[in-house]
């Protein structure tokens, strides 16, 4: 039979394959960009793109956007912060907040320095000390937020006054160099430009995998989704809330550390207000939302990275800082106006 007239029979088509095989992989591309395009990472993910092939393409040779120092700078700007986004998430997610994480960010390195000079504790156990502090915070956190009913904005609020009231105290608001004897761990906790993104991606996988694919994960967005049926089908809300608080502040802990070894020093003025800010930022702009019942990690971390990106890119081409606020500020204001639209549409049934 001759092409024409299998075309004309459908069992070739008009480039002379068989149809089907096309059909096949179209539908494949399809499906593909649809799944891709549900997800709550796609949108950032591809802002991230297009800022990188942005700032790419205009950067002059002097300043070139992939030089590896200028890839150094976006990396540590990214992860100590997207570090503390994870534990925002979990608790945006429930329907929680926390504002102090900034401030046990900025006290860790310095609970890290009494620990070795003032009771000669060994380097690892007293950073380990130091960040297992933020599991008692966040438990305090937790239970006046959940047991005493006072919402967590006002008792975080109140926790970040008291931690920065007691590290002015102890440190009298000087800044600290790092105990002689942990400078030779810095190369693994900061010191090293690529540790800290190293850090960050680790938790972000496997934070993400917590509250996609387990138990816990699950009744965390019950919790904020539905708090009265979470409660009716037994799940320990109580409980939940509570271990996301400590999450989230064993996270600021762990990230004050890096970045003072990163610094080579212990500043009382890390941290606190801004680090929360831009953190909750990320959050919101990778897909979480803040009314509570979704959000994702991975979506976090690469909302911080956007914003990491856009400073940077804005330094690279000598733009003074105060427009980056304004975009930064437009970026949340969309992101929630999308978070609150595609949250419409989910429940009616259209996603």
């Amino acid at each position: 039979m001759s092409d024409t007239a299998q075309r004309s029979a459908g069992t070739l088509g008009p480039a002379g394959g068989p149809p089907a095989a096309r059909n096949g992989f179209g539908s494949f591309l399809r499906r593909g960009g649809a799944t891709f395009l549900q997800q709550r990472e796609a949108s950032v993910f591809v802002i991230a793109i297009l800022l990188v092939l942005y700032f790419g393409f205009i950067s002059s040779a002097h300043t070139h956007f992939f030089s590896k120092l200028n890839l150094d700078n976006i990396s540590q700007a990214t992860a100590p912060t997207a570090i503390i986004a994870i534990g925002e998430v979990f608790l945006l997610v429930c329907g929680e907040i926390d504002l102090s994480v900034g401030f046990a960010w900025a006290l860790s390195p310095f609970l890290m320095l009494y620990f070795i000079t003032d009771y000669h504790i060994p380097v690892i156990l007293a950073m380990v000390l130091a960040v297992a502090c933020g599991l008692i915070i966040g438990w305090i956190n937790g239970f006046v937020t959940i047991r005493l009913r006072v919402p967590s904005f006002i008792t975080t609020l109140g926790t970040s006054f008291v931690l920065y009231g007691f590290l002015l105290t102890t440190s009298q608001a000087q800044a600290k160099n790092i105990p002689p004897e942990a400078v030779g761990l810095g190369h693994w906790f900061g010191t090293f430009a690529w540790s800290e993104i190293i850090w960050c991606v680790v938790l972000v996988v496997i934070f993400h995998i917590i509250l996609t694919r387990t138990r816990w994960g699950l009744h965390t967005i019950a919790a904020g989704g539905n708090l009265l049926g979470a409660s009716e089908a037994g799940i320990k809300v109580g409980r939940v809330k509570i271990g996301n608080f400590m999450i989230a502040s064993t996270l600021g802990m762990l990230a004050g550390i890096l970045e003072a070894f990163r610094n080579s020093s212990i500043d009382p003025s890390a941290g606190q207000y801004e680090v929360m800010f831009y953190a909750v930022a990320a959050a919101v702009i990778g897909g979480t939302a803040l009314a509570g019942g979704s959000g994702t990690v991975l979506g976090a971390f690469l909302g911080m990275l956007v914003l990491a990106i856009l400073q940077d890119g804005f330094n690279l081409l000598g733009i003074s800082s105060n427009p980056y606020l304004i975009i930064l500020g437009i970026a949340i204001l969309l992101a929630m106006v999308a978070n609150s639209y595609l949250t419409r549409l989910r429940r009616a049934g259209m996603t």
